[in-house]
């Protein structure tokens, strides 16, 4: 077992792999662990909130620094990312940071198979999971909608929109029957494809500041109702 151990080793090494393969960090954990380590624990009185998600996400921050400004919210968005590595880290870039709520938005790189082909099953049971574990660690959580798309400008012809809506519909079935609040993007931004018109979002996909815009009035209202639940 040793001998063939070393002469698999061996071969990567003559292929040039290993170091690919021991540097290899598929949920990005390294993505924001100084950021993380550099934070600290929560004051007694602070409102903390951690924004959970892909580029749609990270991309608020980017276009709109001045909705996070002068608050405890922390954006822990990663673009291209899908639900599966969202879970992996779930535990570093949120519950470690002990926040007192959690806004998840994720689903719509895993339908447009970033990681390789997702059912709406295991998109819906990996935001579960994430749900699970903040609320088994004393978070309040808010599971967003997924962002209408019609199509998606990196892989056309997957047709996301009408898995988006049953995506959803899962969700919010999932809030109703637990303490988790339901932020409903999708009706205030839908068009009459059922995507995301170019007003909100010139790729149809990742909002302008026009689709932040509205989205975070629907977003304060959330926390702070998450923030007063007991």
């Amino acid at each position: 077992m040793r001998k063939i151990k070393l002469f698999m080793i061996g071969m990567l090494t003559a292929l040039g792999l290993t170091n690919s393969i021991q540097a290899q960090d598929w949920p990005n954990l390294a993505e924001f662990q100084e950021a993380n380590a550099l934070l600290g624990a929560p004051t007694k009185n602070e409102d903390r909130v951690v924004f959970m998600g892909n580029s749609i996400t990270i991309g608020w921050l980017n276009s709109r620094p001045e909705f996070f400004a002068g608050k405890a919210w922390i954006n822990r968005g990663i673009s291209g990312q899908t639900t599966p590595q969202m879970l992996v880290r779930f535990r570093q870039d949120v519950i470690a940071l002990k926040p007192k709520v959690v806004v998840i938005l994720a689903g719509t790189n895993d339908i447009a198979g970033n990681t390789g082909p997702s059912t709406l099953e295991m998109i819906f049971d990996n935001i579960k999971g994430m749900a699970e574990m903040a609320q088994a660690n004393g978070i309040k959580v808010v599971l967003s909608s997924t962002l209408p798309a019609f199509d998606y400008p990196w892989k056309p012809g997957l047709e996301p929109a009408p898995k988006i809506i049953a995506l959803n519909k899962m969700i919010q079935g999932f809030c109703e029957v637990t303490e988790h609040l339901y932020l409903d993007y999708f009706s205030a931004m839908v068009d009459e494809r059922g995507g995301l018109p170019k007003k909100y979002a010139a790729d149809e996909v990742h909002p302008t500041k026009e689709g932040y815009a509205l989205m975070e009035p629907l977003a304060e209202i959330a926390i702070a109702t998450a923030l007063t639940k007991k």
